[in-house]
C-alpha cells in the first residue's frame, strides 16, 4: 500500500428506536425520575394542625385565637389531632394542660362537664423551689389550729397534684411576698381542702419529683 493512499472514515450510524441499548437507556432515565418524584413526594407529606399559642390550662377554653396552625409530619398518628381542615369543635376546654406550642390532641380537648379536676387557689407565704411550675407536681401538707394557738402536726392532704397557675399573690399586709398557686383538684378532695381553708389552717406544698405516681 502506497503511503498515499487514504482509507475511507467509516461512518457513524444513526441509532434507531429499535436498538435495544437506546431503549434501555430510555428506561432508565425515566425510573431515575420516578424515584426522584416518590422521594420529594414523600418529603412533602405533612399535615396541617393546630398547636398552642401559649400554655392552656385545664378548664380553660379553647377557641382558635388560642391556637396556631403548623404543619407536621404525623403518620400515622393523624388521626388522634385536630387538623387545620377543620374548625375546632364549639365550646370546648382543654381538659389536660397542653404546653406552649404543643400539638392539639383530640383527647386534650372536652365539654366542661368531662372535667374530672378543677382548679383551687392557694396563697403560699413560703418560697418555693424552681421546679414548682405549670404542669409539675406538688404535695399539698396542711396543719390544722389547735387549741393552744399553735398548729398541729402537718398532714398530708394532696398527693402530686398537679400545678395548673400560680402568680405572685399577697399577704395580709399587702406585700408582694406569697405566690398564688393553683392545683388541680377532684371533686372527691375538695370538701376536704376547703374545710381546711375555711379553718385557717396553714398550707404548705413541697415538689413531687415523682409526679403523679
Amino acid at each position: 500500500m502506497s503511503l498515499g493512499a487514504s482509507t475511507p472514515a467509516a461512518r457513524l450510524k444513526k441509532p434507531s428506536w429499535k436498538d435495544p441499548r437506546l431503549l434501555v437507556g430510555l428506561l432508565l432515565v425515566l425510573a431515575s425520575i420516578a424515584s426522584v418524584a416518590a422521594v420529594v413526594g414523600n418529603a412533602d407529606q405533612t399535615t396541617e394542625v393546630y398547636a398552642a399559642r401559649e400554655t392552656l390550662a385545664v378548664g380553660q377554653p379553647v377557641t382558635g385565637d388560642a391556637v396556631v396552625k403548623v404543619r407536621v409530619r404525623l403518620g400515622d398518628l393523624e388521626p388522634t389531632y385536630f387538623t387545620a381542615a377543620q374548625a375546632l369543635p364549639e365550646h370546648q376546654v382543654a381538659v389536660r394542660m397542653v404546653g406552649k406550642g404543643e400539638l392539639v390532641a383530640r383527647s386534650s380537648l372536652g365539654r366542661v362537664d368531662a372535667l374530672d379536676r378543677k382548679p383551687a387557689g392557694l396563697n403560699i407565704e413560703d418560697a418555693l423551689p424552681k421546679e414548682v411550675v405549670v404542669g409539675s407536681r406538688v404535695d399539698v401538707w396542711v396543719s390544722l389550729p389547735d387549741a393552744k394557738n399553735g398548729y398541729a402536726e402537718p398532714q398530708l392532704l394532696l398527693p402530686g397534684a398537679e400545678v395548673a397557675a400560680l402568680a405572685p399573690g399577697s399577704t395580709a399586709l399587702g406585700a408582694t411576698k406569697a405566690t398564688a398557686l393553683h392545683v388541680l383538684v377532684s371533686d372527691a378532695q375538695m370538701p376536704k381542702l376547703l374545710g381546711a381553708l375555711a379553718n385557717k389552717a396553714k398550707v404548705a406544698v413541697v415538689w413531687n419529683p415523682a409526679g403523679g405516681k
